[in-house]
């Protein structure tokens, strides 16, 4: 056999080339979508600490000329900023703890009690989730107008404790990875159902609470429609309907509208960053139960 004749590949035939430009590409593709995601944020950020005719000169800028940061306290303080805050915060809190602990409850019930037709049930809940939000928008604004709930918070607070059908099935999942026997031993024990979720279910699906949490927080904190048709007080506005101060029938003030806008953002961001480890697992149905 002679050395002379092995042909070697050329170096773009290689696996180990091949690989790297693999990477290469979906590097890119991921750079791609990351400007794209959030260049709106840095278009929002720059905007708001220009000034006025900046904004409006063209041909338009991207970076500004000069950074003026005081727009961020005229702009809080063009509006009661402070009230709108204490009550979007109500109305978050209020929301958070109605979901995590109503769907997980609900949750625990089609996972791990067994009861007649529950299979039937559990469908007709999540089929729900087809029906599109504005079908049922006006039946239920009549609903609440004639139990005289408009112009109060009930309306954003009170349906919240009905359950929510895409989080009690992301809940169900983690319930049912959980193995049974952990209920029929706390049975054995002599616990009760509720001392089981509260106590033994509970504590294991943290991370998927953590992401019903984090996703109520988001609504409730960007819900805009919600208090819009049901508040009429402007003590009782919240952040994302302050922000309508600065449009103007004639002129919009885009460097204040944008200043709150961040300032309204931030919670948001912080939050997602904070949790975002618990998040992305809690997304994982099938994560599970390790050990």
């Amino acid at each position: 056999m002679q050395q002379g004749n092995i042909i070697k590949p050329k170096i773009y035939q290689t696996r180990q080339f091949k690989e790297s430009v693999t990477k290469i590409i979906v590097t890119i593709i991921l750079l791609a979508g990351a400007w794209v995601a959030i260049m709106p944020l840095l278009w929002m950020f720059f905007t708001s600490v220009k000034s006025m005719e900046e904004i409006m000169s063209y041909p338009p800028t991207f970076f500004p000329k000069k950074f003026i940061w005081r727009n961020y306290i005229d702009a809080w303080n063009s509006a009661p900023f402070t009230r709108y805050t204490l009550n979007t915060l109500f109305l978050t809190t209020i929301g958070v703890i109605s979901h995590v602990i109503v769907n997980s409850f609900i949750a625990y019930g089609f996972a791990k009690i067994g009861f007649r037709m529950k299979s039937k049930l559990f469908t007709l809940v999540l089929s729900t989730m087809m029906i599109p939000g504005f079908v049922t928008l006006i039946p239920t604004y009549i609903l609440f107008a004639k139990l005289g709930w408009v112009g109060t918070y009930l309306p954003l607070i009170v349906p919240g404790f009905f359950g929510s059908a895409y989080e009690i099935f992301l809940l169900r999942q983690f319930f049912m990875s959980l193995p049974d026997e952990y209920v029929e031993a706390a049975k054995i024990d002599g616990a009760n159902h509720f001392y089981i979720w509260a106590k033994l279910m509970v504590p294991l699906i943290k991370p998927a609470l953590l992401t019903v949490g984090i996703m109520t927080f988001n609504g409730a904190w960007n819900d805009f429609l919600g208090p819009l048709l049901y508040v009429n007080n402007e003590m009782m506005y919240t952040l994302q309907i302050g922000l309508q101060n600065f449009r103007g029938t004639v002129q919009t003030q885009w460097h204040y509208l944008m200043a709150a806008s961040v300032l309204v953002l931030l919670p948001v961001i912080i939050i997602f960053f904070v949790f975002q480890k618990y998040f992305i697992e809690g997304m994982n149905i099938q994560v599970g139960v390790k050990g």
